[in-house]
């Protein structure tokens, strides 16, 4: 089913829930009050329910509205990003890249893939949410960004899932803790020393906990933090060890902890695309998914290369 209805319509619209006013409203788009109500109602028949709640003195969205704000200010914004695009047809290639990425990964791997793709496309700017998990799931079915790096996990059929990667758990420690001197480690080793988690409304612990469940083995916490990345500071304050994704951890040297792989069982978690089914990608998104893909195979084949060696 197509929906019928014109950029117009849709700025009409954002500018009134802006505005919270149809008279600035239709002064700012140089229309008519009822020219700009008639925007309004088409969009509104094209969508199939209210939009907007009216009253003598004030305009508000419903709750349908309020779903629709970010959409619609993605579309406007590639929109626009596409006309000043057609001036710079051949060498500029401009365009707008919005993702949802989950945190750690937006940290530690993504700006080293921004980095070579920017070298390359200079003109192409990026919106990135660092989101959990859940979060960026829904940025991507409400259609807010064009894309997401996320945990495999879901069962939306709406959504379509490609693998990129394992990303193991591992102890997070100091250099100078007692464990750091074992090369690996198992769950066991971890129970005499004090232990950082992340809450239990993180992916990332849910994930892990269900995992070490069907193995017989619980965690037993000493502190427990929103954020990975407060694990890592009490970890290098001293105050324990901490489990947690690769991806989390520094990926260079670092001046204080290591980390270490933990068997019996490994547990990982699976990080990839994930995008709406039967949707389709701005050029420059499409762009940058392909060396996206590419950047993390080489590094997988990487990886596997140095543990053969």
């Amino acid at each position: 089913m197509s929906i019928n209805c014109e950029i117009l319509d849709l700025r009409a619209f954002l500018s009134v829930v802006e505005l919270e006013n149809f008279h600035r409203s239709a002064e700012a788009l140089n229309l008519s009050q009822p020219a700009l109500s008639r925007r309004i109602q088409k969009l509104e028949l094209a969508i199939g329910a209210p939009l907007l709640e009216r009253t003598t003195r004030h305009v508000s969205t419903t709750a349908l509205g309020a779903e629709l704000i970010p959409l619609v200010r993605r579309m406007l914004e590639e929109f626009d990003t596409s006309l000043f695009a057609v001036r710079d047809v051949g060498s500029q290639r401009t365009g707008l890249v919005t993702i949802a990425c989950l945190p750690t990964a937006a940290f530690y791997f993504l700006p080293t893939v921004i980095k070579q793709f920017s070298a390359e496309y200079p003109n192409i700017r990026f919106r990135i949410l660092d989101l959990p998990a859940t979060d960026g799931l829904q940025a991507v079915a409400r259609g807010e960004v064009e894309f997401g790096i996320n945990i495999m996990g879901f069962s939306d059929p709406d959504l379509v899932f490609d693998r990129l990667i394992e990303d193991p758990f591992v102890l997070a420690a100091r250099k100078d803790h007692p464990l750091a001197a074992k090369s690996e480690l198992e769950w066991d080793d971890l129970a005499p020393y004090q232990l950082i988690t992340v809450h239990r409304s993180s992916g990332n612990r849910t994930l892990l906990d269900a995992a070490l469940a069907k193995s017989n083995l619980k965690l037993r916490w000493s502190y427990e933090v929103t954020h990975l990345s407060t694990s890592l500071g009490l970890v290098e304050a001293g105050l324990g060890i901490s489990v947690l994704p690769k991806l989390a951890t520094p990926q260079e040297e670092h001046p204080f902890l290591v980390t270490r792989p933990i068997r019996n069982p490994e547990i990982s978690r699976t990080i990839g695309i994930v995008r709406r089914r039967g949707g389709t990608l701005s050029p420059a998104a499409e762009r940058f998914m392909t060396m996206l893909i590419g950047t993390w195979a080489e590094g997988n084949s990487a990886t596997k290369e140095r543990a053969v060696g």
